[in-house]
């Protein structure tokens, strides 16, 4: 069990939302919120920290620019193989217990929501969208094939059971993410705030509007993944008509084979794959590459 300390957290004592607990990541001196080790033991010991017989969550970023960047790439570099794995799979555990909540779920999505940030976010029962209020559309999505390498906490099971399957795999597997007008027309948020300043307030709203419905499915995979009944149809018919379509890549092959893994053998199946293909890719030759250059265009910014 985790030491660090959990984030605060905001519940309403009464009124219409009453009982809803609100968390905000965030990551002291830096405007952004980047997933390294010390956010994900936060993320556990606050929600180990939810107050007993909370109506809901809402996970938010104190950020104004981000919701989650997206995973801390030094320490998938860094890392031996071994403790890499070791890494992915407590953020699989952790991110799981989102999953596992016996109430309804949201992520409040105020800006770019990359990688892991969007893995995190997709652990929720549903995704509340709200516009940048710069007006530029930010972006959304798992880049990881871009970097040659794969989604390491889920996304290759999860985003195919909230947007067209052929999309979301097709663009899993080129590391194409979309911004927030394309995410938003794909039907990847389950509602839209109307602004930032309102996006907390539409997400609790979400969580009222489940009331009287039953608590989500809670079987140890997201309530919204690849195997549920009627996804798996769809993603299973769509993976043969993608076959010569995908680009032909080892970060490719790896999303693919992550999402018939979670077909064919399910949630645990899937995660293991991802875990095993991110280890390797990040050794191979271009994997090394492509995370360098990433390291050597920030530090020009």
């Amino acid at each position: 069990m985790t030491t660090a300390a959990p984030f605060p957290i905001e519940t309403d004592a009464a009124g219409p939302f009453a009982g809803i607990a609100a968390v905000r990541l965030e990551q002291a001196g830096s405007p952004m919120v980047v997933l390294d080790e010390p956010l994900i033991q936060r993320i556990e010991a606050t929600l180990l920290a939810l107050p007993k017989g909370a109506a809901g969550l809402v996970l938010a970023s104190a950020s104004s620019r981000v919701f989650i960047a997206g995973a801390d790439l030094r320490s998938i570099q860094a890392l031996g193989d071994t403790e890499l794995d070791r890494y992915l799979a407590y953020g699989q555990r952790v991110f799981g217990m989102i999953s596992a909540l016996p109430f309804p779920t949201v992520a409040a999505i105020n800006g770019a929501a990359l990688g892991g940030g969007l893995e995190i976010a997709m652990h929720c029962d549903a995704l509340v969208g709200a516009p940048s209020p710069t007006g530029k559309p930010y972006p959304v999505g798992l880049p990881e094939a871009g970097l040659s390498i794969c989604p390491g906490w889920g996304g290759t099971n999860l985003l195919p059971a909230r947007i067209d399957p052929a999309d979301a795999i097709a663009r899993t597997a080129a590391g194409k993410p979309m911004n927030f007008d394309e995410a938003r027309g794909a039907g990847l948020f389950d509602m839209i705030a109307p602004s930032a300043e309102l996006l907390i307030e539409t997400c609790k709203n979400w969580i009222v509007s489940q009331r009287g419905r039953g608590v989500p499915t809670r079987d140890g995979a997201p309530a919204r993944w690849i195997g549920r009944a009627g996804t798996r149809e769809r993603v299973a018919a769509a993976l043969p008509a993608l076959r010569d379509a995908l680009p032909h890549t080892e970060p490719a092959l790896a999303v693919v084979d992550a999402v018939r893994a979670g077909l064919d053998g399910g949630w645990q199946a899937a995660l293991e794959v991802e875990r095993r293909e991110l280890v390797r890719l990040r050794s191979t030759p271009a994997g090394k590459a492509a995370i360098e250059a990433f390291f050597e265009k920030s530090a020009k910014k």
